[in-house]
């Protein structure tokens, strides 16, 4: 018998429709069976939306109609008590209108049962592994329908006779609803998760994992408020950092005296690391049912992954780097990015097809991975996902980076195309624009203004021997955020002002990131070119104002960093681009943007409409400054170390003394003043955490959690922030 060795994952939802990730221990056909259908006799809804008593032959709890409950504060996951706007609807789930089970439609990846929600599809093979990934249609807007896996028909999850809940598939509000009266829409993320400490470090100290933790009060209150969606934004496997247990079993495999030693090799070895991570009862519980999406970092692949031209350059000179990265990009493909995908675009991608028709789809995908790794321009791992009137831009900041010195960018030009088409499109039709991505746009002034002095060393600014130097300091101190990519900071700047900028403008615009192994809020503001008060995105006089004991944006001067401050060369005039792009590049799903090797494109990595890049500057001409409040959020680790040091260090960045060093080197390396400044506005927290934006309308909150321990050797969650960014009045209520 078939069974099941991980999953299910709750990948993508939306209104109608989900694709849930399996990987089996057989070749198969899956089924996801949703509560209702003539052949269930599971659990189904209760009034409250809560799993309930099955009736007869299955049939549904009794319906509330999605009815709110008590009201509880918006943006804390898991608040104790009755539901409120936001909390689970009532049990409409599995049936249509009047009940009547709605038609599954056919599914790329499999065909829906024909009589209720649903979908099977036939399992795969890669890499001596099997897989499925089955999409389930005939899912009611705006509902919660448990449901259960089976393999060949029979039951694998929740496994019989055990205590293991169902899971459950929420759906979104139907397209267009602006959510001001329904249920909010909550968007948690982060990133940096160790399944298990690394060897080579102790697991004193490390604390409750924060997805763990939320898990559990989740089980523990079904009523609780729980994330729509979950981004991680990068490090979900830790490829070249492996715990005491993965090193035992790779040393059964091989040498680890040979390279790369007790870092991951191959394929199989990086099935190990998703089978240590979310075989994690907690873990697995979750996913099963919180939709999410993802996107990979440096420690996907490797720590400082594609850093420049001369670290690439060493890497290839290895016998081991070919086929650590063409296996980081094959995994990634199976275990995450098929997942990011909607069920439109996987039908329309030809490598998924391809692989499922296929007896063994092991040679097609290494083929891809070689030809992405080739050519950049082959792939784009980038995505978008739009949640009513809320659109993600889930950006790559690593594979599509263009590493040549003389023309180095984060993105390659049709990457970059592609994030100012899908930035710029539809105005008017959104609320909130989110930006993912795994290095955060804004860092600590002093780490800001170190790497920008360490670029323009080594793009020969103070000479061939400062730039070779320069070279080591770039490697040796993992100096390769937006900064290091002085034009593709100001490009970003530049395109992150133009979305939110206008009449039909959405109300915020949040750049989401991780990384940092901390969490912060800097909101960054851009010159009036009449020479009055710097502006940030806060819209004046409306409900863009800081909450209670928040500074105002003049009321931290030493807080900003940025346009406003003396630097050693006067900051170049920015130019503006042509007229925006009309629509969305096409390209096939899964197909994707520029790398380390390809892509022509000039410095900045985001293009104008006519190719042009926009270079920044401090001088007002072509100056664009947004009516949307633009935020900088930034969330890490969900559970990893955070030694002192850089507790320490990055403390520093933000402080008095780490700005006046941070302006000495910028004079030292000749740096143009950035067209942008920004203050923090939060933080910094450490620990393993967790945030939340939790957005209503144009309104939004921002709240954060940390994992702390309970003292009975479990986890809690605390809120540590709970802040209104927009919405009506004077301010939010603050901190708390």
């Amino acid at each position: 018998m078939t069974g099941l060795r991980l999953g299910p994952l709750l990948r993508y939802v939306d209104a109608h429709s989900a694709t849930v990730w399996i990987e089996t221990d057989g070749p198969c056909e899956a089924e996801v069976r949703c509560a209702g259908g003539p052949d269930d006799a599971s659990t189904a809804l209760g009034t409250d939306g809560a799993p309930g008593t099955a009736g007869t032959g299955g049939t549904p709890g009794a319906s509330a109609g999605g009815a709110p409950g008590t009201a509880g504060a918006d943006g804390a996951l898991g608040s104790e008590g009755t539901t409120g706007t936001g909390g689970i609807p009532g049990a409409e789930a599995a049936t249509g209108t009047g009940g009547t089970p709605r038609a599954g439609a056919a599914a790329p990846g499999g065909t829906a049962s024909p009589a209720a929600p649903g979908g099977t599809a036939r399992s795969w093979r890669v890499g001596g592994h099997h897989y499925a990934l089955v999409t389930v249609t005939g899912l009611a807007p705006e509902s919660t329908t448990p449901y259960r896996v089976l393999l060949d028909g029979r039951q694998v999850w929740p496994p019989s006779g055990g205590d293991e809940p169902l899971p459950v598939i929420r759906t979104l509000p139907r397209p267009g609803t602006d959510g001001t009266d329904g249920r909010p829409l909550r968007v948690s993320f982060g990133s940096c998760r160790w399944a298990a400490p690394p060897s080579t470090t102790t697991a004193g100290g490390l604390g409750p994992d924060a997805l763990d933790t939320l898990s559990l009060r989740l089980a523990a209150d079904p009523h609780a408020e729980r994330p729509d969606v979950l981004l991680l934004l990068g490090d979900q496997v830790y490829a070249d950092e492996t715990s005491e247990a993965t090193r035992r079993w790779i040393a059964e495999r091989r040498s680890l005296e040979e390279p790369p030693g007790d870092q991951v090799a191959d394929y199989e070895e990086y099935t190990r690391l998703y089978d240590e991570s979310w075989s994690d009862p907690e873990l697995r519980r979750l996913l099963a049912t919180v939709p999410s999406c993802m996107i990979f970092d440096d420690h996907d692949v490797i720590d400082d992954w594609n850093t420049s031209e001369a670290w690439l350059t060493e890497m290839e000179a290895t016998g081991w780097w070919r086929e650590r990265v063409l296996s980081g990009l094959m995994s990634y493909w199976v275990y995450q990015h098929l997942g990011n995908l909607s069920p439109a675009e996987l039908a329309a991608d030809p490598l998924f097809t391809a692989v499922r028709e296929a007896a063994d789809g092991t040679a097609l995908v290494r083929e891809f991975a070689a030809a992405a790794y080739a050519d950049p321009t082959h792939v784009r791992w980038s995505y978008r996902r739009d949640f009513g009137r809320t659109r993600l831009l889930m950006v790559d900041t690593r594979a599509a980076r263009v590493l040549p010195e003389h023309r180095r960018a984060m993105l390659g030009k049709e990457e970059s195309d592609w994030l100012r088409e899908q930035a710029l499109a539809d105005p008017g039709s959104r609320d909130h624009l989110l930006i993912g991505t795994s290095l955060p746009w804004l860092l600590p002034p002093a780490i800001h203004d170190t790497e920008q002095w360490n670029a323009a060393l080594c793009g020969g600014e103070r000479g061939a021997r400062w730039a070779r130097w320069g070279e080591k300091v770039r490697q040796g101190a993992d100096l390769e955020h937006w900064a290091a990519f002085p034009a593709s900071f100001d490009a970003l700047a530049d395109l992150v002002a133009r979305a939110g900028s206008g009449p039909e403008a959405p109300a915020t615009v949040c750049v989401l990131s991780g990384d940092v192994h901390h969490a912060y809020i800097a909101e960054p503001r851009w010159p009036d070119p009449a020479g009055r008060q710097e502006r940030s995105g806060r819209p004046a006089g409306a409900g863009g104002a800081p909450g209670a004991g928040e500074p105002g944006p003049a009321a931290e001067p030493a807080g900003t960093h940025g346009a406003t401050e003396p630097s050693g060369a006067a900051g170049a005039a920015g130019t503006t681009g042509a007229a925006e792009p009309g629509g969305p590049v096409q390209k096939a799903a899964g197909t994707a943007g520029p790398t380390a090797a390809g892509g022509a494109t000039g410095p900045g990595g985001i293009a104008t409409a006519n190719g042009a890049v926009r270079t920044g500057g401090a001088g007002p001409e072509g100056a664009v400054r947004p009516s949307a409040r633009v935020l900088q959020l930034t969330c890490s680790p969900l559970h990893n170390s955070v030694p002192a040091v850089i507790k320490l260090g990055f403390r520093f960045g933000w402080s008095r003394a780490g700005r006046l060093l941070g302006r000495v080197l910028a004079r030292h390396g000749r740096v143009r003043r950035s067209p942008v400044s920004w203050r923090k506005a939060g933080g910094p927290w450490f620990g393993n955490q967790l945030m939340t934006l939790t957005l209503r309308g144009r309104e939004a909150t921002l709240t954060l959690h940390r994992a702390e321990p309970d003292g009975t050797g479990g986890g809690r969650l605390a809120t540590v922030l709970h802040r209104r960014l927009t919405g009506p009045g004077p301010g939010g209520p603050g901190d708390r």
